[in-house]
């Protein structure tokens, strides 16, 4: 049974080796990206927006409620008095961002990349961050308000901050 394993691994070294497969490399041309501040106060609540991308805008008072925005990017944005409730923001990336005002309630920030963003008087109620990386004293400010369950996920606010 040993001659086997080792002849089956002899043959898959070299079938690597000589026939290597081909890598195909992601490109940023696959992601969307929104134009202008022509999206500042404009209401995309419910809306498919996977893997836009929103970077250095102004989204001032937007509605993104409801939205499915997984694998989303936000650079250098400002989301101020913005509506994110129940939002889906899976996999995405928040960097340089300013939350400040905004309702982040009910939404799913599951494994999302959200370092050096800053949250300020934000509603967290029943956010899922399963997963998520924050800088730690933004967590910590999130972790004095965070309160509830998400209605999609189960998972609790604070549990997912990984609140002391």
């Amino acid at each position: 049974m040993k001659f086997w394993q080792v002849l089956a691994s002899l043959v898959l070294a070299i079938v690597v080796l000589f026939y290597p497969l081909s890598a195909n490399a992601a490109s940023s041309s696959s992601i969307s990206r929104a134009a202008g501040n022509e999206l500042s106060g404009k209401d995309l609540s419910g809306q498919s927006l996977v893997g836009q991308e929103y970077t250095t805008l102004s989204l001032e008072d937007t509605n993104f409620s409801n939205a499915d925005m997984r694998g989303a990017v936000f650079n250098g944005s400002l989301l101020q008095n913005s509506n994110l409730h129940g939002v889906d923001f899976t996999d995405g990336i928040a960097y340089l961002t300013s939350f400040k005002e905004v309702d982040l309630s009910d939404g799913v920030f599951a494994n999302a990349m959200m370092l050096r963003s800053i949250f300020r008087n934000v509603d967290v109620t029943g956010a899922d961050f399963s997963g998520a990386i924050l800088d730690r004293v933004e967590v910590n400010k999130l972790c004095e308000t965070a309160s509830g369950i998400n209605s999609k996920t189960g998972v609790s606010t604070r549990a997912s901050l990984e609140c002391s």
